[in-house]
């Protein structure tokens, strides 16, 4: 039973939300401001985060600046519907997956779930992938290039995976977001760009001085192969 922690200042909002995900298999915790949500989060002991954007004080946006500083516990951000700037910073700033409110509470349900099983199938694949100066390591989520440790959000981590087991065959965002987010391609989502460009940068180029992840034209993205 995984044990999620709701951040949201909307006291009402996360009650009702902790008692639907209580009753759906979870267990829940609510905090109401930002300061808790991040000694919370960085406890260690939940398997996923829901955070609010819009907060008093600290807002959630430095709520997960400061949880990615220290921790890659998986983060979905709840924001403003419509809101497409708070969506691209918190996806930049290492967000997993976001869902606009007000939410559907089985929605919300529906996408920690999804998170949660990338996780899980993440962790339980063993053997390493290995293209050029880059090693993937599903069992441990871990990735190193030429040698050296990346730090990837968990989102970001599934994405590369994907891209590292389809080398040299471009994958489209379409097949990236079902395996990588768990969820279809929404039209004008700008989500799998913006976790692709954070790889891209933190990931080293190639000895030609190429990024090792191209865009295909109308086809999607490729790891490319040395």
């Amino acid at each position: 039973m995984a044990h999620i922690l709701l951040v949201d200042d909307d006291v009402e909002l996360a009650g009702m939300l902790r008692d639907y995900l209580d009753g759906d298999g979870f267990t829940a915790t609510a905090v109401h401001d930002g300061e808790a949500g991040v000694a919370e989060a960085l406890s260690g002991r939940y398997a996923i985060v829901v955070l609010d954007v819009m907060m008093p004080k600290l807002s959630g946006v430095e709520v997960l600046r400061r949880i990615r500083a220290a921790s890659q516990v998986p983060v979905l951000m709840l924001t403003a519907k419509g809101d497409d700037m708070d969506r691209i910073v918190g996806l930049e700033l290492g967000a997993d997956d976001y869902v606009p409110k007000p939410c559907l509470p089985r929605e919300l349900a529906a996408r920690l779930r999804a998170i949660l099983r990338r996780t899980q199938a993440a962790e339980s694949a063993s053997a390493p992938l290995c293209v050029g100066p880059l090693a993937v390591y599903p069992e441990q989520r871990r990735v190193e290039w030429q040698g050296s440790s990346v730090d990837l959000t968990s989102t970001e981590f599934n994405l590369l995976e994907v891209l590292a087991r389809n080398a040299g065959r471009p994958v489209s965002k379409g097949a990236l977001c079902e395996q990588a987010l768990g969820r279809p391609l929404a039209r004008f989502d700008r989500s799998i760009d913006v976790h692709l460009s954070s790889i891209r940068h933190k990931l080293g180029l190639l000895a030609d001085g190429r990024s090792c992840i191209q865009t295909v034209f109308r086809q999607g993205y490729q790891l490319i192969r040395e």
